[in-house]
Formats: structure tokens, sequence, C-alpha cells
């Protein structure tokens, strides 16, 4: 039965009704439409709100014939100009709800990356994800807050246990550097990575969640998992709903990382950010699950974009060549050595199938059974058993000839 108030609902559909209203191209547009062309310009170029780079003041400063100087003193008077305005509140009114929104319903504190990209979300509202039209509306919102919402938030800069973050002013943060603390130990003696719903049934069942849940477990109505779906994993939209603080938590962990598939750890891990070409091969393969032609294993780590790092296919199949964890399955084709896949011909993999299995197999045991560990054609492994030298085969079932 659905305990929820009448008042409860109402306010959680005007809550709704705040992120809906959130439109930084609308907010920005509409706020320096207070400055002159060439303040709004300076801004424009300054904080890259064109889309384009942020500019610097030299080249600004050529481009409206003026010193770098001077354009430093633009941007500060426009900047000051506009957090002067009486109607400011009005303009950045909606913002202002739809963050502190955010920042209670995560228990008080947001890295500020997580905090933008969860901003950007509701900004865009459905328009497609494009990297360009996320990182205008992403140096939109970063405007906003640092500018013109700097005295409504408390920043958190330095701190032993958080990257860069934003909190509510006032809010004590001493039970979750003590979550932490148990939560770092844990991976650590793991020593292995972990999904999202593992970890984060890990931190359920510590005994620090335990001795601060009513900290832990904070209802909210907004919806933030299907903003942060990529195109390489989907998060568990309702875990995470359920559990914004403890996901929250994750985020702004200074030692703790998300990789490019989902999977948390020590930032320090090669398995969360890769550090050479192997390691982005093994990740590649590990997540795919399957074999892959080493230029689409190339193509992928491009696609991915671990480090801005471009791999070619030649540099590739060098390390799939070298290394013995990497096994050649097809033709161009390399798997796990991890995932059961044998090294050598296809005679080498029958005989060794059928040394383990210590009896004679069929014929169509046997194909099953090279199939697991191979990617070859059948008639293939049907012309390795027609090696009389190597295999025996007595009423329709082969063995190794033992010389």
């Amino acid at each position: 039965m659905d305990n929820t108030s009448i008042l409860d609902q109402i306010i959680d559909n005007q809550k709704a009704e705040e992120v809906a209203k959130l439109n930084a191209v609308e907010l920005i547009n509409n706020l320096f439409s207070e400055l002159t062309d060439r303040e709004r310009d300076v801004l424009i170029r300054r904080y890259g709100l064109h889309g384009g780079g942020k500019e610097t003041l030299e080249s600004i400063g050529n481009a409206h014939k003026l010193t770098r100087e001077r354009i430093r003193q633009i941007e500060t008077s426009s900047v000051k100009k506009l957090q002067q305005l009486k109607n400011l509140e009005a303009y950045i009114e909606t913002l202002k709800k739809v963050i502190y929104q955010l920042l209670e319903e995560h228990g008080g504190l947001m890295e500020k990356e997580y905090l933008l990209d969860l901003l950007v979300g509701y900004s865009l509202n459905g328009l497609s994800r494009k990297q360009d039209l996320e990182t205008v509306h992403k140096n939109y919102l970063n405007f906003m807050i640092t500018k013109l919402l700097h005295q409504e938030f408390e920043e958190l800069l330095g701190s032993k246990y958080f990257k860069n973050s934003y909190k509510l002013k006032f809010q004590e943060i001493d039970h979750l550097e003590e979550i932490l603390e148990e939560l770092l130990t844990l991976i650590q003696t793991a020593k292995r990575i972990h999904t999202t719903e593992e970890i984060i049934k890990l931190i359920n069942d510590m005994s620090a969640s335990e001795k601060h849940r009513s900290k832990v477990d904070i209802s909210g109505s907004l919806d933030i998992a299907r903003i942060l779906n990529t195109d390489l994993f989907d998060e568990n939209a309702g875990l995470i709903n359920n559990n914004k603080v403890l996901f929250s938590l994750l985020k702004a962990a200074k030692r703790i990382e998300q990789n490019k598939f989902g999977h948390w750890g020590m930032h320090t891990w090669r398995e969360i950010k890769p550090k050479t070409i192997n390691d982005k091969i093994y990740l590649v393969l590990k997540n795919h699950s399957k074999p892959v032609h080493f230029a689409e294993i190339a193509s992928l780590i491009n696609k991915i974009n671990f480090d801005n790092k471009k791999a070619n296919a030649a540099t590739v199949h060098n390390e799939l060549i070298l290394d013995e964890k990497y096994v050649l399955v097809g033709r161009g084709l390399y798997g796990l050595k991890e995932w059961g896949y044998k090294d050598g011909t296809v005679s080498d993999v029958i005989e060794e199938i059928l040394k383990r299995e210590e009896k004679p197999m069929s014929r169509d045991e046997i194909i099953d059974s090279v199939l697991e560990k191979r990617m070859v054609k059948k008639a293939t492994i049907i012309l390795a058993l027609m090696n009389k030298d190597k295999f025996g085969k007595a009423e329709g079932k082969y063995t190794v000839n033992m010389n």
C-alpha cells in the first residue's frame, strides 16, 4: 500500500515542475540580456559559453582591439553587474531550488562534476546527449553556480576524503567520512572491482552505515539514474534512486573511481584507470565477454576514449601476440586465456580435450568442445580429426594415438 500523503504528492509534483523548468540556455540568455553586447561577448568567450573552449584574455582582446588588462576589467565588472541585479533572484530561482533539492536528496554533499552532470541532464531534458551540447550546458551551469550562486552553497576544497564538491551550508559530513573509511578498507581487502549493485550492498551491510542509518536512508522524488546511463552500460535505476546518498558518496570519494564499464575500485587500479594499451585491450575484451578482432579492439579503445590517446590496429595486434593472457581463437580474433581458450593448432586443442576427458569421444562431442575454445569452422575440426597419425577411431569415437 502506498503511504504517500496527498501533501507529499503535491510537493513531489512541484519539485518535478521545478526540474522541468531548468533550461541553462534560457537562463543565460535572459541574464545576459542585462549586459551590453561587448560585455556579453567577453563573458561568452571567457567562459566557453559559445560551445568552443574558454578563450584567453589576449585572444579576446585581439578580437575587440583592446588590451588583455582591459578585457579582464570588463570581465570582472560584467560579473559584478550580474551579481548586483535587483531581479537576480528571479533569474536563478529555479536553478537554486533544483540544486538545493539535489543536495538534500544526496545527503548534503555532491562532487562538483557529478552535480553538473545531473544538472546538464535535466537542462537537456530529453534532448540528444551529444558531447558538444552537453559541454555548452555544463559551461552555462558552471558559470551560474560559481559566479552567481557562490554564496548559496559551500564549496568543499582540499578534503582528505572527497574530491572538489558542493555541500549544503553547515552540513555535517563526519558520518560520511566514517562510512568511507570502512569502505576503503573493505575494497582494498577484497582486491577486486565491484558492480554498482555489489558495492552499494557492501556499503549497506557495513557497521558504519548501520550506525548512521537515519542519515543514509533519505527519501527523494528526483529520478537520476536515467541521466547517468552511457553507451557502454546502464545503471540500475531503482537501486540508485533508492540509495542516492551512497551513490553520491562513491562519486565524491577521492580514492574510489568508476571505470568506463560501470565497475568500482581503487582509483590506482589498472582495471579502473588503465595506464597502457595492454590494460585497455584487457578491459575491452573482458567487458565484451567474447572474442574480438584486433582491428575492432583498436576501434573500441578509441570509441571509449579512456585518456584521449589513440590506438592503432598494428600496435594492438603486437600486444595481443606478445602477451600470453590473450589467445588467437580465429582469423584475427582474440579472446582471454582466463575464458578457457587454448593456444596451439586445432589438432592440439582436440588432443588436449581427449586427454582431459580420458575417454573416447564422438565427432559431435569433439566439435562442441573445440568450439568452446576456438572460433573455427566445423570443417576445420573434421579435417584435423582425419589425421590418422594423431587420432584413432573405433566404433564411431575418437582417441589420441599413443606414440
